[in-house]
């Protein structure tokens, strides 16, 4: 199987001058050649001398039909790069790229112009939603001045939740928190959480669990128990809106708990538990585990789905 790479974006999001700056670095060099297939065109150009000295080939795509399966093998065939590099075109939908069954999909990131993610977060989320959503980096640059990255971390954070995010201004990197949105104080022992709280919790956890670790949450959650799961574990969590009322997901973290059994799937209950750190085989990794100190029967909320799209 062959990598492939594809670098996502609106136009002018800087996909060129990433594509072109991880060309020219050492830990990206590569003996055979590799495959860069252009679907936009912006004001940046790739350098003719650097695709020679990175063994770059690069071929032009200029509609949406023409990316596809079976073109794509045709050029698998012609040129038989090592990898593939895709500078995907922001206004097609994501959801009907397909690749050759010879490639395979080594990392996908997308690169926001934080200047401009309003107006698209906006106007044409359907599509940045389809960018970011199996995402494993996301990079906002020109975030000179902007006051709102805290909400456009949430934004990015309730689509893609394993992604890491960067965010760079003319300086360099920048460090983005959300400790001014959140809507409880973080440094309490125990934090009572409202339905807005429960999205900056779950979000916040992903990026910043070691302040987490250790206290008590208390949350409104519905039960979900998943077949998989190892006994005495099941989810509490609330289904969230993170686009449209056709993209809706469940979000929680594992639970354990000795009376698992005793919960109906899809029920309402009151969780006050304590937060650890810890390898859990359904994340691949370490994560979020809640402890249960007590899971007490709840009403069914007014607002059963918490809306992540605003």
């Amino acid at each position: 199987m062959k990598p492939a790479y594809v670098i996502n974006g609106f136009l002018e999001s800087g996909k060129t001058t990433f594509i072109t700056y991880t060309l020219g670095q050492s830990y990206f060099a590569i003996p055979g050649t590799t495959l860069l297939i252009l679907c936009e065109e912006g004001e940046a150009e790739y350098d003719e001398a650097l695709l020679k000295r990175s063994r770059t080939v690069l071929e032009k795509i200029d509609s949406e039909e023409q990316l596809n399966p079976e073109y794509l093998l045709e050029l698998d065939k012609k040129y038989d790069p090592e990898r593939i590099v895709i500078e995907y075109n922001g206004m097609w939908d994501y959801r009907n790229m397909r690749l050759p069954l010879v490639w395979e999909m080594e990392q996908q990131i997308t690169l926001i112009d934080a200047s401009t993610f309003t107006m698209y977060f906006s106007n044409m989320k359907s599509l940045l939603v389809e960018q970011l959503r199996k995402s494993e980096l996301v990079i906002l640059n020109s975030c000179d001045g902007i006051e709102e990255l805290a909400n456009y971390k949430r934004n990015v954070k309730a689509v893609a939740q394993s992604a890491e995010m960067i965010f760079e201004d003319a300086r360099g990197e920048i460090n983005v928190t959300m400790d001014e949105e959140l809507p409880y104080d973080v440094h309490a022992d125990r934090i009572d959480l409202t339905d807005k709280g429960y999205g900056a919790w779950y979000i916040d956890s992903l990026d910043n669990l070691q302040r987490y670790v250790g206290k008590t949450i208390s949350f409104l959650a519905m039960v979900m128990k998943p077949r998989k799961f190892p006994k005495g574990y099941f989810v509490p969590g609330r289904q969230v809106m993170t686009c449209c009322a056709n993209d809706i997901a469940f979000l929680g973290f594992a639970c354990r708990y000795d009376k698992v059994k005793d919960l109906q799937e899809g029920s309402w209950v009151t969780v006050t538990a304590k937060v650890n750190q810890e390898y859990f085989s359904e994340y691949r990794g370490e994560g979020p585990v809640l402890d249960a100190i007590s899971i007490e029967p709840a009403s069914k909320p007014d607002q059963e789905i918490l809306d992540f799209s605003s």
